[in-house]
């Protein structure tokens, strides 16, 4: 605004100047809030995770922010001196209810910090100033802005964004699932294929057959195995749902789920078509190199179909894409090589004790090979129809 003067105006008399004042415009300042982080809020409350936002900034701000963001926001958001004259219960409450928390001091965001914690919450928390570095001292995750944070924030923190950006902490907890799905999927494909390998040593002198493998050659199944195999598996991609679904609880065992049951049903799919089959050449053929190299060669097929099965904890793998994963189908593709390698290469022979097989008793391995993955697939699909 501005008014034309025909005189100096008189120094000190502001309140006289300021009058008869014509306008000119309006200047205001905003930080906008980013688009990413709506949609990120967005994905937090899909996979379980409840986002709050407690700040120093005044009532109305926090609580136009928050609608932009899609929060659920009271007409009246708390404030600090609101939880100064909260009892334990009564803060136990409103952190329960409330999301969006105005003009906040540092000794209330640790209240916020301790009261969801007391509840069994696991406390992620995000600041970059001097004032946030007790809340993300005592949160379970403290998470520091890179850019802008205060070198105290940083040392209070856990984990440093370097881009400053809320949806990095997003990205990060849907990759954390996917690598501790991977772990889970590798666990379940080692487990239960060692289960078989111990059924069909133990299981096959009770029935009057010589020892099945050599410990030469369960050395060399554990490295295709467990080895590259397992490789493969660590790269799986996300599945779907990935972050639709709530976080495990703190306390949940690796073997949660029916996962520990499920490694000792493919165990002995995989043990029982091994040991159904070197039996059946056993009694058939009578030659220990060729039934002892029919069961090795089927373990190494059985794994190969089981690795392929379980990449998929629920969907089917044809559903996801059978070469969507083209580090597990080289891993496939490299183990069969390997395997056919051992069983038709003359040095190889000698060294693992095999012969080699016709085309009728390899394609039986092969076919005995794929049921480890039909039968993984078809657990899934029995599960899929009882959830509905």
């Amino acid at each position: 605004a501005f008014r034309p003067l025909s005189a100096e105006p008189v120094a000190g008399d502001s309140a006289s100047i300021e009058r008869e004042l014509v306008f000119v415009g309006l200047v205001a300042m905003a930080d906008p809030v980013r688009r990413e982080a709506v949609t990120a809020v967005e994905t937090c409350r899909r996979a379980g995770i409840r986002p709050m936002m407690i700040t120093g900034d005044h009532p109305l701000t926090a609580k136009a922010i928050g609608r932009v963001l899609r929060m659920d926001v009271p007409d009246v958001v708390p404030t600090g001196q609101d939880l100064a004259r909260m009892t334990d219960t009564e803060l136990a409450a409103a952190v329960s209810s409330q999301s969006v928390f105005a003009r906040v001091d540092p000794e209330h965001k640790l209240a916020i910090v301790e009261a969801l914690q007391r509840q069994g919450q696991v406390v992620a928390m995000t600041g970059d100033g001097v004032n946030d570095a007790p809340a993300l001292k005592k949160a379970d995750i403290g998470v520091a802005m890179g850019a802008v944070g205060t070198d105290v924030a940083k040392e209070a923190s856990d984990m440093v964004l370097l881009d400053d950006n809320f949806a990095t902490i997003v990205a990060a907890v849907e990759e954390g699932r996917v690598v501790y799905d991977n772990v889970r999927k590798f666990v379940k494909f080692s487990i239960g294929g060692n289960i078989a390998k111990i059924l069909v040593v133990v299981v096959g002198p009770f029935l009057g057959m010589p020892l099945p493998l050599l410990p030469l050659q369960l050395l060399w199944l554990n490295l295709l195995t467990d080895g590259l195999l397992g490789l493969g598996l660590s790269v799986e991609p996300a599945e779907r749902g990935t972050m639709a679904r709530p976080p495990r609880r703190l306390a949940e065992s690796i073997f949660a789920d029916g996962a520990g049951t499920h490694m000792l049903r493919v165990g002995v799919y995989i043990g029982g078509a091994a040991l159904a089959l070197g039996y059946l050449f056993w009694r058939g053929v009578g030659q220990s190199g060729v039934w002892q190299t029919v069961v090795f060669t089927t373990l190494a097929f059985l794994q190969a179909g089981q690795a392929v099965a379980v990449r998929a904890s629920r969907d089917s793998v044809f559903a996801v894409g059978l070469l969507s994963n083209r580090a597990l189908v080289l891993s496939v593709l490299l183990v069969s090589v390997l395997q056919l390698a051992v069983v038709y290469v003359p040095a190889l022979q000698r060294v693992f004790h095999t012969v080699p097989l016709s085309a009728g008793q390899l394609a039986a391995c092969a076919v005995a090979g794929s049921l480890a993955f039909w039968a993984v697939e078809l657990e899934k699909l029995v599960a899929r129809r009882r959830a509905g």
